[in-house]
């Protein structure tokens, strides 16, 4: 389902434990706080998706357990901004299906190619990749602006 303003709690919820748990041990508390307080807060959320950053968030019971976002950034190609799945629901599909639904909108628009950036040591989120057909393009080493070094990892496929 697209996401929609009664969506924006359950989405900076979603995303900001989601992200928490993938940079838990790699990048510092004091670094996850500033992080989710900017990516995560319902202002941001509620912008992201007036200008679709969010494009569709899973919802069971009317809670939000899942959402993904990504656009079309050149002619053929389409990223993956951001997929997080609530862990009470990982590994069951909600993941998968979500990824599905961001794939078929991009290939609507002419994407033929997809990306995604995953931090390296994420352990939910490469084998979930790799098993939908991404393969490895490279390393990208980075420094965050509290001086802790860290490296994401860049797959693509075929679409």
């Amino acid at each position: 389902m697209k996401p929609r303003a009664e969506h924006v709690s359950g989405i900076a919820h979603v995303c900001a434990k989601g992200w928490q748990q993938t940079v838990d041990g790699i990048l510092s508390a004091r670094y996850q706080k500033k992080n989710m307080a900017f990516w995560y807060n319902h202002d941001k959320v509620r912008t992201d998706i007036t200008t679709g950053v969010y494009s569709h968030v899973a919802i069971v019971d009317g809670e939000v357990v899942g959402a993904i976002g990504g656009a079309k950034t050149e002619p053929e190609r389409g990223d993956v901004f951001v997929l997080y799945v609530d862990e009470a629901y990982r590994y069951q599909g909600t993941g998968r299906r979500l990824l599905a639904a961001l794939t078929e909108e991009q290939v609507a628009n002419g994407a033929s190619e997809q990306w995604v950036s995953v931090e390296k040591g994420n352990w939910r989120g490469i084998p979930f990749y790799e098993a939908r057909g991404f393969e490895l393009q490279g390393e990208q080493k980075k420094m965050t602006d509290t001086g802790e070094a860290h490296t994401n990892l860049n797959f693509r496929r075929v679409i």
